[in-house]
Formats: C-alpha cells, structure tokens, sequence
C-alpha cells in the first residue's frame, strides 16, 4: 500500500543574529561591556564608598578586584582601609604595623597623606592601610569639629593623583562609616543573595538620603552590585528577584558568583584577577570596572 499526498515541510533556518539576546541573573537582557579607552590624562578622582552595615557580604573582595581590574584598563586606583579588621589591607598584602596609616591621618593633621601610601603587586592600584588602631578613632573624633569631614579633607590632598578612590568601609552605620559618604561622590552597595543581608539595605539607603541632605548633597548610588550568586539555588534567585523589583536599574547588571577561588585569592594577598586571571569571577570584576565606566560612575 503506498502513500499518497504526503507534504513535505520544510522548517526555516534561524539566523543567530535574529534570536532574542539571553537575559542574564538580573532578569534583563544579557550584555557585554566595551573595553574602555585609555586616559590622556589623570585626576581628579571620584571617590566611592563601597558600604554596606551587614558584615560578609563582598565589601572587601569588591574592593580589591573591582581596583585591581580598574587598573588593568589603565586607571589610577587609590584603596583606603576604613576597617579595622584590616581586611584590605591584608588582602593587597600591605604592611600595617610601624607605617602610617589612616588612623593617623585621622587623628594628626600636620601627617602627610603621601606617607601613609603604599604601592601594590598590581601595577596603578595604591592603598593607604588600616589596623585594629582605628576601632579607636570614633572615641576621639567624638569632640571635633565638623568630624563627618576630617576623611574628606584627607582624601582632598591627593585626590588630583588618581582616577578613582575606592573606601572599603567598616560594616556598622557609625562616624567612620559616615565620614567615608560624606568624603564620596558615589556609593557601591555590595548586596549578598541572602535574605537577612536584603533587609537592611533600606536602612543603608534611608542612611545616604540624610548624609545628602545634611552633609553632603552631591551623593549618589552608583549601583547595588549582586554577590555571592548561586545559580543553583532557589534562594539566591528569589533574592535577586526582589532587589531588582525593589531598586529596578540602581541594580547593576554584572553578578558576582560564589567561588572558592576568592578565598584562595585572599590567602595569596593578591586580586583574582592575578591569582587566576582566566576565571569567571575574574572576568566579572572586568566586567563590573566596565559597566563603572559605561554608567559614567568611573572615568
């Protein structure tokens, strides 16, 4: 028996060019960064706090490979310490015992900023170090005149030798905390996919709105940068979900995954963009710097 009226169908060919584009972990549209063009010239620096109250959630390590990957493309980093803990500082692998550091530069205005300078493994990214010195400068700024300002006035003397100035500050919402948004043009959130760190950046944002309005009105958010993403898990998804329906585009686009490579980065002392140059994670700093720098949040 033979069949008859039989219709052929033949399927069009999709060109890739006419698909949709992937969305990325945010929910919109999945895009790459140009590189950015060199400097002609450089200064003065935009200072950004890199602020968030709640402790563990990607403020050290931001600090360290977002400067690290600023300087491959050729910028001008200075990292200032505000944490006691010193966490920076030992991540760039700064000496932080009989050397000047932000605390003195705090406390004794006749010190030189230059002195408390110290140049990294990574070619154009600087940091001027902290210890366990500054849990003490809150009690004795307590007494001085316009102290939300004393950060400020240090970071003014060499603001014109560098691009950007990247303040990695304490988890707390105290003076030191306050004096480093007081000394900034733009504010950096790292937000962890985690529910109990979604909380609080209400509080942190309500905390920008009255530094603007009593100390310093040209603040802004320059972005809430997703951290520790899982993409595994349910958790980390919905997290997500709800900061970019609460913040829409103050959430930036790049998301920085959870790896054990930003562990192994820390004991080596030095950026993963150095320490394993060919990861994901490395390439998502790359990725942040440029979207800093298309957003106009970095020269």
């Amino acid at each position: 028996m033979t069949r008859s009226n039989e219709v052929r169908v033949e399927l069009p060919v999709l060109d890739e060019a006419s698909l949709p584009a992937p969305l990325g972990p945010t929910g919109r549209t999945l895009r790459s960064f140009p590189v950015p063009k060199p400097l002609k010239s450089h200064g003065p620096a935009r200072i950004i706090a890199l602020c968030n109250q709640k402790g563990g959630v990607g403020k050290t390590t931001t600090s360290i490979n977002l400067g690290a990957s600023l300087a491959e493309y050729g910028r001008r980093v200075l990292a200032v310490d505000f944490d006691p803990q010193g966490a920076l500082s030992a991540g760039l692998g700064a000496q932080t015992h009989d050397v000047t550091t932000i605390y003195d530069l705090l406390l004794t205005r006749t010190k030189d900023v230059s002195e408390a300078i110290q140049h990294t493994s990574t070619p154009g990214l600087d940091i001027i170090p902290a210890n366990i010195d500054l849990s003490a400068a809150e009690v004795h700024l307590v007494n001085e005149v316009a102290r939300e300002q004393i950060l400020a006035s240090v970071l003014r003397k060499v603001s014109d030798d560098y691009d950007v100035i990247l303040i990695d500050c304490q988890p707390s919402l105290g003076i030191l905390t306050v004096n480093a948004l007081t000394a900034s043009h733009g504010v950096l959130i790292p937000l962890e996919c985690e529910y109990f760190a979604l909380r609080g950046v209400a509080l942190l944002i309500e905390t920008i709105d009255k530094v603007r309005e009593r100390l310093n009105p040209a603040i802004q958010l320059d972005g809430i940068l997703a951290t520790m993403y899982d993409s595994r898990t349910l958790h980390s998804r919905e997290v997500l979900e709800r900061v970019v329906d609460a913040f829409g585009t103050n959430v930036l686009e790049t998301v920085i995954s959870r790896t054990v490579k930003f562990p192994d980065a820390s004991v080596s002392a030095t950026p993963i963009t150095q320490f394993a140059p060919e990861h994901a994670a490395a390439e998502a700093y790359r990725q942040l710097a440029r979207e800093l720098i298309t957003r106009g949040a970095v020269a």
